[in-house]
């Protein structure tokens, strides 16, 4: 696991070579590379993309020369596309290879799982399952100990989200490791907490929209103070609020 300014990198490194996980923003290339050379002399042979947002494929084009880029048919539509003050990413950075629900890898020595979940973060987010490493990569489907970031624009939805949460803390065991799109190496405690805090809120707003309540008067009200560490630079408090609010008013 490689941390920086952009999401979370997974590296496995082997007998078979690299395959790495990410590729954070394009200006972070030769410090990606310089923690890579730290752990083996070799090169990603494979670059798998959680999702298509630039913190997570800026490095693509980057590392394409020497890695094929793998990821959900939906992140290269969308990569293609551009969107979220970002213009069409250059061919170089699009994925040679894309799959529907999931796709496997067998190198070194494990059976690496791509599994597409649908309509949680993006439309186009996957997690990569390390069946004998025994970790799990999550991609932004998990911001360990802060409010989550979901983006409408390109698919996500807080139901879907949830869902999907609910999915993988059923069919983790319990004594795995957790990689996160955002925030410390974590584990099954620290994913459970996240859907718990997912469900609280929610129904809180819910109930507040219920009643009638506005944006305005369901932002000022806040939420109970045990929620208090959760707010951070990109999605405050206010902003996890209005992200409830706006999911249960759609309809």
């Amino acid at each position: 696991m490689l941390t920086g300014s952009g999401g979370n990198i997974g590296f496995s490194i082997g007998d078979d070579g690299v395959l790495m996980i990410d590729s954070q923003f394009a200006p972070l290339e030769p410090k990606i590379r310089a923690a890579l050379a730290k752990l083996t002399e070799e090169k990603p042979k494979y670059l798998v993309n959680t999702h298509w947002h630039g913190d997570h494929t800026g490095g693509n084009a980057a590392f394409s020369p020497d890695a094929l880029i793998v990821a959900h048919e939906n992140v290269r539509t969308r990569l293609i596309k551009g969107g979220r003050g970002n213009g069409p990413a250059v061919k170089e950075a699009l994925p040679g290879i894309t799959f529907n629900d999931s796709v496997s890898f067998y190198f070194n020595d494990e059976q690496v799982e791509v599994l597409h979940l649908p309509n949680g973060h993006t439309d186009g987010d996957s997690i990569v399952i390390f069946h004998g490493s025994k970790v799990v990569h999550m991609g932004d489907h998990f911001f360990s100990g802060r409010f989550p970031f979901i983006d409408p624009q390109s698919g996500g939805s807080v139901e879907g989200y949830l869902k999907n949460l609910e999915k993988v803390l059923e069919e983790t065991p319990k004594d795995w490791k957790i990689i996160p799109g955002h925030g410390p190496l974590s584990f099954y405690k620290d994913l459970k907490n996240a859907l718990n805090m997912m469900q609280v809120t929610s129904a809180l707003v819910k109930e507040r929209v219920a009643a009638g309540k506005s944006l305005e008067e369901v932002v000022k009200a806040g939420l109970p103070s045990e929620w208090d560490s959760w707010s951070w630079g990109f999605i405050p408090t206010e902003r996890w609020l209005e992200t409830l609010y706006n999911a249960h008013t759609k309809n």
